[in-house]
């Protein structure tokens, strides 16, 4: 099979744990990344699940953006720079 290298700088104890969480599946980390890339090709989504409670400034922050989006203040989706570029000169 052949393989490219992707560089990532992460903690060290970030790595560590990891593997360790890897380790416990019987997977490598190196494993768990590429099936991850391979996930993020296929679904075309980011997706993560947080075990942590959001930050009351986090869930502030996502209410404006929600009230933004229902009052129409967000821009389009755009097809092109000059479509996009067009609706900022407007």
């Amino acid at each position: 099979m052949n393989t490219a290298v992707i560089n990532v700088k992460t903690e060290p104890q970030v790595k560590h744990e990891a593997q360790i969480v890897a380790k416990k599946f019987g997977v490598s980390l190196s494993s768990l990344v590429n099936a991850y890339l391979k996930q993020l090709i296929r679904t075309k989504k980011i997706e993560f699940t947080l075990e942590e409670e959001p930050t009351t400034h986090l869930l502030n922050i996502l209410k404006l953006a929600q009230k933004d989006i229902k009052a129409r203040k967000v821009s389009p989706q755009f097809k092109n720079a000059n479509d996009a570029s067009m609706w900022l000169n407007s």
